[in-house]
């Protein structure tokens, strides 16, 4: 006795087909546009002469704040507040200050100078090239 599909039936065979559309690459197997995302490594940052020497910049976009202690020494760290996630508002006064709840961390090595967070800002990674920081 044929009968058509159960209501079983069409609920897989659209999960299935919804499955597939999410896991499809384009279909050209270029990857180009992986490379071309915001943090891919070389990607410039900002003139080293945009990092004041004792502060630094926060780059919202990448959430990464750059630093420079001391004429020449540049740092990076995660612009995420280890407290509860937010992103740090600016760099004045020898910390990176989060604005939410008013933790301070150290430009020199990302750790805590005032809580309430209580781990230090993860280190990112860069490189100075000639005038240029670059996000690596």
């Amino acid at each position: 006795m044929p009968h058509g599909p159960t209501r079983r039936t069409v609920l897989l065979s659209t999960g299935a087909a919804v499955l597939v559309a999410g896991c499809g690459d384009g279909g050209d197997g270029d990857s180009s546009e992986a490379s071309a995302s915001p943090a891919s490594p070389g990607r410039e940052l900002a003139p080293t002469s945009d990092i004041p020497v004792g502060g630094g910049r926060v780059f919202t976009d990448e959430k990464v704040v750059v630093t420079q202690p001391e004429q020449g020494d540049f740092k990076a760290f995660s612009a995420v507040c280890t407290h509860q996630g937010c992103t740090v508002s600016d760099v004045r006064d020898g910390t990176i200050n989060c604005a939410c709840h008013n933790s301070r961390f150290r430009i020199a090595d990302g750790s805590v100078e005032q809580g309430p967070a209580t781990k230090p800002l993860p280190e990112e990674r860069i490189t100075v090239e000639g005038n240029s920081v670059r996000l690596v």
